[in-house]
């Protein structure tokens, strides 16, 4: 073996564990947050079960969690079938806001006159209470699924919108006088360099609209429905079943959470690391 190879293969080695060790970094931190939010979960329950035997509080009021999770066993929630109707509420209602918005925002990102007209009346819209636009979308539509996940659209859809405009005007000049130079078309422009440059702003703005979603398909069950987990939470209430109500609070969380590391994951496959918003 002559010196020349071992030189480069020291040169190899030294390159490589740079990396290794800074992949080593990244992936320690990332088990300690993990571990971080594990313990955060486990001392809150704690703590529920704490106050739960010793604060002297009526079981109707603060019930343990043994007992909340004793009601899954209970056939009269028919858990399975509300919680899937949360769900297609909440899934449904944000996937459509999501393509709505980011389709709309590619659409004034390419011709601005329409932004200019439709913006301030989609922000008057945005301003209208839909707790109080619920009512209205039962009237019109009845109630059930369906009204329940436009309401859930109708919450989710406008933060996306206005993070992913953003992003797509957020280009570095430079980057766009280089396109220009290369006579790049508008579609090569729009490919290479804005939509790549606006991912950060789209999941940020779909990691809000996930957890407004959640709020709008409650809403909508709250206000009028016969199926899902806010349903059945208005029924349980007028009997004072508190351990039922937890229990149903705790699968509404669960159902946002899933929605919520959905996107998280997404991300990360598709935008880097230190691109990535909060």
């Amino acid at each position: 073996m002559t010196g020349a190879t071992l030189a480069g293969e020291e040169k190899s080695e030294t390159a490589q564990r740079p990396q290794h060790s800074a992949g080593r970094r990244i992936s320690g931190r990332s088990w300690r947050r993990y571990g971080l939010i594990i313990v955060s979960h486990l001392l809150l329950l704690a703590a529920w079960q704490a106050s739960a035997l010793y604060a002297g509080l009526p079981k109707f009021v603060l019930p343990t969690p043994a007992a909340t999770v004793a009601t899954l066993d209970g056939e009269n929630y028919r858990w399975i079938a509300n919680s899937w109707a949360t769900a297609t509420e909440v899934f449904g209602g944000f996937c459509l806001g999501a393509l709505a918005a980011i389709a709309l925002a590619v659409i004034f990102c390419w011709f601005k006159l329409l932004e200019s007209l439709l913006m301030p009346v989609l922000i008057s819209f945005n301003m209208i209470p839909k707790v109080a636009l619920g009512p209205l979308i039962i009237v019109w539509f009845k109630y059930g699924i369906g009204p329940n996940m436009l309401i859930a659209f109708s919450i989710c859809f406008f933060p996306i919108l206005l993070t992913t405009a953003r992003g797509l005007q957020e280009v570095d000049p430079e980057l766009l006088d280089l396109i220009h130079s290369l006579k790049g078309s508008r579609w090569q422009l729009f490919k290479k360099i804005q939509l790549p440059s606006a991912l950060p702003y789209v999941f940020s703005g779909m990691k809000v609209g996930a957890i407004l979603a959640v709020a709008g398909a409650i809403v909508g069950e709250f206000l009028g429905s016969d199926q899902g987990l806010g349903y059945l939470m208005m029924q349980v209430q007028v009997t004072l079943d508190t351990p039922a109500m937890f229990m149903a609070l705790l699968l509404i969380t669960m159902i946002g959470i899933t929605l919520y590391g959905l996107i998280l994951l997404m991300e990360r496959a598709l935008v880097p690391r230190d691109a990535r918003l909060a």
